[in-house]
């Protein structure tokens, strides 16, 4: 580890599920009781569009009940703390890694804080209602903001900078991921290509386990401040 300069971390459903967030799909293949269909698609949105955006105001709304926990405060740490290139890739549409305080970070899922706008494209931090039909800033439209949410049959955001940060990384660690969902279940294999260490740190092996050269499975807020101390100490930049 002392010879790693350039890191790229991807996170998933699982470093929120410990603040009390709902991961992705449950148990029963739904999402807080919806089909993913229903709920994250182009089409659904284009079918039913109240019952998208009821879906999306009260996962917003649910927000303000939980708090970054122990891994996010982890992650935030190495950001300040680590010296070389770090990147935060995040599937997570949630913000707690930015409450916690990571800044070197990528939404490449969209995020609940922030809508498009489907008549100019704008992007903006949005906080409220989107059944009430709020005009856009940019344009002036009304009846046109959708959440910034990347749907599923959609392009994830900024894929060239993690594609590039990817190629250039010493050391690529996967937390809480099912390793199921591309284009980020493919991150490993690009990081492995590029001749990147990789890590997975998950509560149980994922989809992709055995494509990472070391795993260690646990919950996210036991493994992850385990590590961050490991590697912020053998490069020196450790508490001492």
């Amino acid at each position: 580890m002392t010879k790693t300069a350039n890191i790229v971390i991807l996170t998933g459903a699982g470093i929120s599920a410990e603040s009390g967030l709902a991961t992705f799909r449950g148990p029963d293949g739904l999402w807080e009781g919806h089909r993913v269909e229903d709920v994250c698609t182009p089409a659904a949105l284009a079918r039913d569009r109240n019952m998208v955006l009821r879906f999306y105001d009260a996962r917003r709304a649910a927000l303000a009940q939980v708090q970054p926990n122990a891994a996010h405060d982890a992650l935030a740490r190495l950001d300040r703390e680590w010296p070389g290139n770090l990147l935060i890739v995040t599937q997570n549409v949630d913000d707690l890694h930015e409450r916690a305080g990571a800044r070197r970070l990528i939404h490449i899922h969209g995020e609940l804080l922030s809508s498009l706008c489907q008549s100019c494209g704008a992007r903006a931090a949005f906080a409220g209602s989107m059944l009430d039909d709020p005009a856009c800033a940019a344009c002036g439209h009304t009846a046109a903001l959708r959440p910034d949410i990347v749907f599923f049959g959609e392009i994830p955001y900024r894929m060239e900078e993690i594609e590039d940060a990817l190629m250039q990384a010493d050391l690529f660690v996967s937390i809480g991921t099912s390793g199921a969902v591309y284009p980020a279940a493919g991150f490993v294999r690009i990081a492995r290509a590029a001749g990147a260490e990789t890590l997975e740190l998950n509560l149980e092996p994922s989809a992709g386990s055995s494509l990472f050269d070391d795993a260690e499975h646990g919950p996210a807020t036991h493994t992850v401040p385990a590590w961050v101390d490991r590697i912020l100490s053998a490069s020196g930049h450790g508490r001492t």
